[in-house]
């Protein structure tokens, strides 16, 4: 393997963890009381035939 490539592998290597998934902060689940409602069947008027 040439020296510049393994160069190469090893930075990207080495970088590969900066790109993350883009959360800032800690990892956390959200709390029960602040999941979003459920759809009621309501908000959608009906077909008319």
């Amino acid at each position: 393997m040439s020296r510049r490539l393994a160069t190469l592998m090893l930075s990207m290597l080495l970088l590969a963890p900066l790109a993350g998934c883009g959360q800032k902060g800690p990892l956390y689940l959200p709390d029960e009381s602040e999941q979003a409602p459920a759809a009621s069947d309501d908000s959608q008027p009906a077909a008319q035939d």
